[in-house]
């Protein structure tokens, strides 16, 4: 199979043509790894190769939805068990999973041939792709771009057309970031429907949940039919609609009542490429039978919503990072600079601060409930801006020397009281203002690519649903992706 050829299906048609004898596991595995290696040393999305593994999977019986189809998964929360996860860090380079998450099992079991894991910033801490261990990841329709993060080698790899969907995960946008930087369909779940096991119960209080990012909504919608569902380990038994997600594709919603709203306190100015991805959806949405109504406020507190967030955030790091090191016994060196600041700044917040971040998340699920009384969904932008340059958040470099003085002292808390933290928030959150919402209240929420610059860059549109939406949320994809196809896209990066 010529990549030309192969790069026309999305993975249940490629799952279509193993079935029907037209072609061989054993072809697309070479295709897409022969692809991979003419693309990924440009674009950094692989940062393990695992045809061992994928040769071991090509000499059993294969079965499943998506049997024989390649696949990588995101080297973050998706353990391959005699493997490491590395988690985008050099602390965790060398240490061997000991058992499959839950997740990539259900994925082996759907017959996916697994040969490799994507890049990631170190802990999924940040919306771009530039972990030192690895280097940075690039966007496949500009490589001076961000794919996004963290889910950002992953989402390039898509958009390069190595594999037609790969794993994601996302505990702050993190599916749905990279899936709009790089022109992809990205559906973050809402809480509890698909599991963290068999580590974790609750992967940040529920706020980060696993999924993936994909070329056709299809595929999405049949990714969550393999990954949805609890186990023995969950905290939840998760409600799930009659039939599949899938067969929801193909209906039409009934007209639904949506708002829109680009503006934030975070950025009350968004780049005009960023709204006209919003109003291209509400164009198609209108002709699709749909109401648009512009909001003259937010229906939440976005303000207090993203420095709880990060509050919650911050600790969260300063946690897992005291436990990187209690099982591998590194030291802070073996962290980045960032991570350590980051960290820094959650050791300094009070037991008392995290509850409260932790509890506000409350008042803003109050207030989307309050808000999907009057609308079947929230748009806006996906992005607030256009994917950044590769190293645009770098520190300055007296900030650089200051917080590592800071950190050789043990005193970087007092950061904390200091412009420096909004300085960060501001410069870390303007451009990504939108996602969180849904990762702190459990909603599921989608980002759809309805919008090309005239650069040629992708924008997606975003929509959060009420809890329970998924259903919806791909059945409205669905109904949009057939008014306004961007599967041709590909073309722009033969």
């Amino acid at each position: 199979m010529r990549i030309d050829e192969y790069r026309k299906y999305d993975g249940l048609g490629l799952a279509e043509l193993v079935a029907n004898g037209e072609v061989t596991p054993r072809e697309l595995l070479d295709c897409a790894s022969a692809h991979a290696k003419s693309v990924n040393p440009a674009l950094n999305a692989i940062v393990r190769p695992m045809r061992e593994q994928a040769e071991q999977r090509l000499s059993g019986t294969l079965d499943g939805p998506f049997a024989g189809v390649p696949f990588l998964i995101k080297d973050l929360s998706q353990d391959y068990a005699g493997l490491p996860t590395s988690s985008g860090s050099s602390s965790l380079t060398d240490l061997p999973m000991p058992e499959h998450s839950t997740v990539v099992q259900r994925w082996l079991d759907a017959g996916l041939v697994i040969f490799g894991k994507t890049n990631t910033p170190e802990f999924g801490a940040k919306g771009i792709t530039e972990p030192t261990v690895f280097g940075p990841a690039r966007n496949p329709w500009d490589r001076s771009r961000t794919p996004g993060g963290s889910s950002g080698g992953s989402a390039a790899a898509v958009a390069a057309g190595i594999v037609p969907v790969a794993g994601a995960n996302d505990g702050g946008g993190s599916i749905r970031i990279p899936a709009a930087c790089c022109g992809l369909v990205g559906l973050k779940p809402g809480r509890g429907l698909v599991p963290s096991g068999p580590t974790f119960g609750e992967a940040m209080h529920g706020a980060a949940v696993q999924g993936v990012v994909s070329r056709s909504v299809r595929d999405t919608a049949a990714m969550l039919d393999v990954l949805a569902g609890g186990e023995a380990t969950s905290g939840y038994s998760p409600a799930r609609p009659d039939g599949t997600f899938l067969s929801r594709t193909n209906k039409d919603p009934k007209p639904l009542r949506i708002g829109m709203r680009a503006v934030t306190s975070v950025n009350p100015t968004p780049d005009p490429q960023a709204v006209a991805a919003m109003e291209q959806a509400a164009n198609i949405l209108t002709d699709l039978g749909h109401t648009v109504e512009f909001l003259d406020a937010s229906p939440y507190d976005d303000t207090s919503l993203n420095r709880e967030f990060l509050l919650a955030w911050f600790t969260y790091l300063a946690w897992e990072m005291d436990e990187v090191k209690r099982r591998t016994g590194c030291s802070d060196d073996k962290f980045e600079r960032d991570t350590r600041i980051m960290a820094a700044l959650g050791r300094s917040a009070s037991g008392v601060d995290y509850l409260e971040a932790v509890e506000g998340r409350h008042k803003h699920v109050r207030a989307l409930a309050t808000y999907f009384e009057t609308y079947d969904l929230l748009l806006t932008p996906t992005l607030a801006d256009l994917p950044p340059k590769i190293g645009a958040f770098e520190l300055a470099k007296p900030l650089q020397l200051a917080s590592e003085l800071l950190l050789r002292s043990r005193t970087a808390g007092v950061l904390r009281y200091t412009g420096i933290v909004d300085q960060m928030i501001d410069d870390n959150i303007s451009w990504i203002p939108y996602t969180q919402l849904a990762n702190v209240t459990g909603r599921p929420a989608l980002t759809l690519p309805v919008h090309w610059t005239p650069d040629g860059l992708p924008m997606g549109a975003h929509f959060t649903a009420p809890l329970g939406g998924e259903a919806l949320l791909v059945q409205l994809a669905g109904q949009i992706e057939r008014a306004a196809p961007w599967a041709h896209r590909d073309e722009a990066l033969d």
